[in-house]
């Protein structure tokens, strides 16, 4: 059984412009769309779930469609479905109390834990509707950045698109560089910025067919990828949770991402 994109759904209109994303995406890699509405029950539930499988429909006439309303409460409820998905796709903004903040309290727990894939739909209608034809992933390391990298590298190809890696680095204080020649410690920097990119998008590129543009910026890695995706159709991030006291956090980078970026933006579990 092919798994299918998740759209979690709460009769917000940043949830529909959700549905509308994740039935694009499902067509475009040729799996199926699963609607979920986590409530207690109800008539309500049932037209809120009717209401979005038609917005789907209309968005998507191809796609393949299933939908259900589950009693747990929408974040867990989201991360038990995305431990078999193709990706979770989820508004920038619910209908709680804190539906007038940046980024909703259960989007953020969502990207902090789930298994899979989540993508935040967020900016205005030509970041969402792919007009610009790029996609912006940003490179920490091989390490760090490898599975980002190949969800990246596939969004490009299956939406033939260029593909622009950054990676954002700054040198020592002190340290003297040009973009043509950087000069740092060996000691600090093992490898030059370009060497952790080029190996970077060697591994996960490896039999890709995607065109790509590699960025070295010399800047804090929020501003390099906020001002690189400002006029992207989705930034790509890798994300390693990290427990803290209070339960799983995404780092600060992340967190400042998914609250301020102009496009959709998915954050990629590293395996």
């Amino acid at each position: 059984m092919t798994i299918p994109v998740v759209v979690g759904v709460d009769g917000s209109e940043a949830s529909l412009e959700a549905v509308d994303w994740a039935a694009d995406e499902a067509v475009r890699h040729g799996v199926p769309l699963h609607i979920l509405h986590a409530a207690a029950g109800g008539h309500e539930a049932s037209d809120l779930i009717r209401a979005a499988s038609e917005r789907a429909r209309q968005s998507a006439p191809r796609v393949r469609l299933s939908s259900e309303v589950s009693q747990e409460d929408a974040a867990s409820a989201l991360i038990d479905k995305g431990r078999n998905a193709f990706a979770l796709v989820l508004g920038s903004r619910g209908l709680g109390d804190l539906a007038d903040m940046l980024l909703g309290s259960v989007s953020l727990a969502v990207a902090a834990r789930a298994d899979c894939p989540v993508v935040v739909v967020r900016g205005e209608v030509a970041h969402r509707d792919a007009r610009s034809g790029n996609i912006v992933v940003g490179v920490e390391d091989e390490k760090s950045s490898g599975t980002a990298l190949e969800f990246a590298f596939r969004e490009a190809q299956a939406r033939r698109c260029r593909l622009v890696a950054v990676h954002a680095w700054s040198a020592p204080s002190g340290a003297f560089s040009t973009p043509q020649a950087p000069s740092w410690p060996l000691e600090a920097h093992p490898q030059p910025p370009a060497q952790v990119l080029d190996d970077a998008l060697r591994v996960a590129g490896r039999d890709r067919d995607a065109q790509v543009e590699r960025r070295l910026i010399e800047a804090p890695a929020r501003q390099a990828l906020l001002e690189t995706a400002s006029g992207a159709d989705l930034l790509v991030i890798g994300a390693r949770p990290r427990l803290v006291h209070r339960g799983l956090q995404l780092g600060l980078i992340n967190h400042a991402l998914l609250h301020h970026a102009s496009c959709p933006t998915a954050v990629v579990p590293q395996i």
